[in-house]
């Protein structure tokens, strides 16, 4: 618990950490909701299919949680949320913007439909839930905003572009929220995960050849979806601004920063060899 929560259940005797969590019907979402409710925290679960959001909330230990239908995509359905967490709670502790949605392929390949799908879920629907959030964080400076992204938003690699930008975007928004509410109170992380073993491909939206090269990287990840939940909910605690679970992602990101041109040879290697792989 950070000192920040430490004090507010000093002041408040009994208190259980209240935690909001989108996309919570399965995946990370679900591996989240679990981290904290088995560490005493009362979760809200919301998802598009409220039945697989009541799922989870059937999993959790402890009690205070709660299922909550929401359309990510939707202005008045993320303001339903709100209301309804509101409604229960006077305060959200840690607000996880987490639904996403999955995508591949080139420039060339996305049409524009693809560009606005995805950029409405995965992008317009963090903003949503930093809009309907944020104003009660900063009237009672207290709370913490983590909005899932991906190390693909870090990466520039090709393959991935309606995704990779919107995923980007997500780094760069919450980067500059971060700034925005400093001294108000509020916290903002941005969580970069690589692959993991997911369902994030079931509304995959791109070529044949990608998604098969996403599920397989999914199925030989080590990682699963309980132990990014868990590093994740580490950077949370310690306040860190941009959360990448995985060492060797860490790794790829140092150099990106640090060493932008051999990154790039050494990311133009990466993608030959999963393209004869079969991979691509």
């Amino acid at each position: 618990m950070r000192p920040q929560h430490r004090m507010i259940a000093a002041s408040l005797g009994e208190y259980a950490m209240r935690v909001v969590i989108t996309g919570a019907g399965s995946g990370l979402g679900r591996a989240l909701a679990q981290h904290y409710a088995a560490r005493g925290a009362q979760v809200a679960c919301a998802d598009i299919a409220l039945d697989r959001a009541g799922q989870t909330v059937s999993m959790l230990p402890g009690d205070g949680h709660f299922a909550a239908l929401v359309d990510v995509a939707d202005d008045a359905s993320v303001d339903a949320l709100r209301d309804a967490v509101h409604a229960r709670w006077e305060q959200v502790d840690l607000l996880f913007n987490n639904a996403g949605v999955a995508s591949g392929g080139r420039m060339v390949d996305a049409d524009m439909a693809e560009w606005r799908w995805m950029l409405e879920i995965n992008l317009l629907g963090v903003v949503r839930g930093c809009r309907a959030f944020l104003p009660r964080m900063i009237e009672r400076r207290t709370g913490h905003i983590i909005n899932t992204a991906s190390f693909a938003g870090l990466a520039a690699a090709p393959g991935i572009m309606t995704y990779g930008t919107a995923k980007a975007a997500v780094v760069t928004l919450s980067e500059q929220l971060r700034a925005e509410v400093h001294g108000h109170g509020v916290r903002v992380s941005v969580a970069c995960p690589s692959f993991f073993k997911t369902n994030l491909c079931e509304n995959f939206k791109g070529a044949d050849n990608f998604k098969r090269g996403a599920l397989r990287m999914m199925d030989a990840a080590v990682v699963s979806a309980d132990d990014i939940a868990s590093r994740i909910a580490e950077g949370v605690s310690r306040g860190d601004a941009i959360i990448v679970p995985t060492s060797a992602e860490r790794m790829r990101w140092r150099l990106r920063r640090w060493f932008p041109n051999y990154y790039f040879r050494q990311l133009l290697k990466l993608v030959k060899a999963r393209a004869f792989q079969g991979v691509e």
